[in-house]
């Protein structure tokens, strides 16, 4: 994390107000809008800040779908090609990013369908879903939660970093995954998430979250 980076300290519902603010305003006069929520799985939060902002975006006045990385995992096969506690296959091997692109994102383009694949595989029982896809009405917003998805070129409007010091990190990633902190380390090495999202929530506390300013 640079150094001279300046962090305001605000309350879980204050963020949420002001991210949602921040998604609204983006979505005015857009077709559509897709956010990204990146974080350590199971130590950032990012699925329940992706699931908070649902509400208060659509008291705003727009649609929202929400979208879990997690569902778009590749098959076991391929994932777990390298053993199941390999950090680089995390990081290289186990999002599918061309479905992700192909069935969310690329839907949502100025140009697109509009008809978004909600989910895509069932990485618990190995198989696929059997879901439609869903139509998202002009001036939606799909928000997407997940780990290590800067530095993909995932088009997006908005991408949220919650960013977690080393020390602080070691000690919220569950400890039947903590195999995957190199994973991480290589993420802050090489993306430098925390200088590449337009927005930064540092989330060392998770009750007490602090918003990068500029």
């Amino acid at each position: 994390m640079p150094t001279s980076a300046r962090y305001r300290p605000i309350t879980v519902e204050r963020l949420v107000d002001e991210l949602a603010d921040r998604v609204a305003a983006l979505a005015a006069g857009r077709r559509w809008t897709r956010v990204l929520v990146d974080g350590a799985d199971g130590a950032a939060g990012a699925g329940s800040l992706a699931d908070a902002l649902v509400g208060p975006v659509r008291v705003r006045g727009h649609e929202v779908l929400r979208v879990a990385a997690s569902d778009f995992l590749r098959p076991a096969s391929l994932r777990l090609e390298r053993g199941r506690t390999d950090p680089d296959a995390r990081y290289d091997d186990w999002l599918d990013v061309a479905a992700l692109r192909r069935e969310v994102l690329t839907p949502v383009e100025p140009s697109g369908t509009g008809m978004v694949l909600p989910a895509l595989w069932d990485a618990g029982r190995d198989r696929a879903f059997r879901r439609s896809r869903t139509p998202l009405a002009d001036g939606g917003v799909v928000l997407l939660d997940g780990e290590l998805l800067l530095g993909r070129r995932l088009p997006a409007e908005l991408s949220v970093h919650l960013w977690l010091s080393p020390g602080a990190l070691r000690r919220r990633v569950p400890e039947d995954t903590r195999w995957a902190l190199p994973a991480y380390a290589r993420y802050e090495r090489e993306v430098r998430p925390a200088t590449t999202a337009d927005v930064v929530v540092r989330v060392d506390d998770p009750r007490r979250p602090a918003l990068r300013e500029g």
